[in-house]
């Protein structure tokens, strides 16, 4: 069947954003072909950067590690969760689940955040309501994903209000998340022709890791 794939990674470069805290990106030449005979980068990063995904030990020690995963966890058929169009820092809520969430399947959250990346709004995002995480958890989805910077409340420059209520729900569960996603209307619009959508988040097998940058990919069925 004949199938179209699409990019839903931020590319990784120098000065990107990231989450309010974590380590500045940069990616400067290490070595060159004028001086060296080939091109190598050196890179510093988060393994929260860009595109990545959260392993359960990220909110908890106790919790496993990203290579302590089993591969499925990290793909499966998609189902689009449409969360357009919500005012910013809105909970998302459980009424917006779509129908057929079960284990296997990967839920993915579209805010349309990600038309804001690389600016000061887009750490205003909505984020699942901790209700809604616990309505996922209950369906057996362990693979959830979404076009913002977190799935929980990104708090104002200067602000306390920091939260992980979603984290905590979902993570606590062995399920992983998938943050950063980019693009994702394309899937809502295949979603409602009925075309059959497959993701995979594959992240850099860091070893012993609370997450790490991935390449995330989908495949839609053409019609």
């Amino acid at each position: 069947m004949a199938a179209e794939l699409l990019d839903l990674s931020v590319p990784i470069a120098t000065g990107m954003p990231v989450y309010p805290g974590d380590p500045e990106v940069a990616a400067v030449p290490a070595l060159t072909v004028a001086d060296s005979g080939v091109n190598v980068l050196r890179l510093h990063m988060g393994s929260q950067t860009g595109t990545h995904v959260d392993a359960p030990f990220h909110i908890d020690d106790a919790l496993p590690r990203l290579d302590e995963l089993p591969l499925t966890r990290f793909t499966g058929p998609a189902i689009v969760m449409d969360a357009r169009g919500l005012a910013p820092r809105t909970p998302i809520s459980p009424d917006l689940l779509p129908d057929g969430l079960a284990p296997g399947v990967v839920l993915l959250i579209a805010t349309g955040w990600s038309s804001r990346w690389g600016t000061d709004g887009y750490l205003a995002h909505p984020y699942p309501s901790a209700e809604t995480a616990e309505a996922i958890v209950a369906a057996g989805v362990r693979t959830v994903g979404i076009d913002a910077l977190s799935v929980d409340r990104t708090p104002p420059p200067g602000s306390d209000g920091f939260s992980l209520a979603a984290h905590r729900v979902l993570c606590g569960a062995g399920a992983v998340i998938a943050e950063n996603l980019t693009g994702l209307d394309p899937l809502v619009t295949a979603q409602a022709e009925g075309r059959p959508i497959e993701v995979s988040l594959f992240p850099i097998a860091l070893a012993a890791a609370d997450g790490a940058p991935t390449r995330a990919i989908a495949r839609i069925e053409m019609p």
